[in-house]
């Protein structure tokens, strides 16, 4: 399973972009920042809000040099059948990566394999691959895409300055400059 400060696993799997099947490996996203959002299915309540809210905050992602895959267990034509018929969903712009075997929800700890579908996860890895951030929640919570874009914003900030972020940082506030050089380490 993955860990805070390991390189992620380099999978290959199939994705919903741009009206279009196809496929992809993680480490295709190399040299950029990398978000990787898991919800528990297409066509539910909770699912359609986030990912709405993620393809409304695309943009801002994207000026970040940051790629968005969303990821469930379902397939791509699944994803594809979603996209077509929700006016939410119509919205996506990022790739909508199908994993029915589970393999990369297992290898992101987000598996419910008496269901076959994954916790709400999302991770956030950096331009080397190396995993920087994890959050998973119950099915019943949805996430806010404003804090995982702030998130983002934080990590590039200790990428580019050595130093650290104190609670609720946001970009123009000062970070931290730790006594011991623990940037990176912890």
């Amino acid at each position: 399973m993955v860990r805070i400060g390991h390189v992620i696993p380099d999978l290959e799997l199939e994705a919903y972009h741009n009206d279009e099947v196809k496929t992809v490996r993680l480490s295709d996203y190399r040299g950029r920042w990398l978000v990787l959002f898991f919800y528990p299915a297409d066509f539910t309540f909770v699912c359609p809000t986030e990912l709405e809210e993620m393809a409304d905050l695309y943009p801002e992602f994207q000026k970040l040099d940051a790629e968005v895959l969303s990821v469930s267990t379902d397939t791509v034509y699944v994803h594809k059948a979603w996209h077509d018929t929700s006016k939410a969903i119509r919205k996506i712009r990022f790739p909508m990566i199908a994993d029915p075997t589970g393999n990369l929800c297992r290898e992101f700890g987000t598996y419910i394999p008496e269901a076959g579908l994954s916790l709400r996860g999302t991770f956030l890895v950096d331009p080397q691959g190396v995993l920087k951030t994890i959050e998973i929640h119950d099915n019943s919570i949805g996430r806010s895409a404003k804090e995982l874009l702030r998130k983002l914003q934080a990590a590039q900030f200790v990428a580019k300055h050595g130093e650290v972020c104190p609670a609720s940082w946001e970009p123009g506030k000062k970070g931290l400059k730790p006594g011991l050089d623990l940037v990176g380490k912890i």
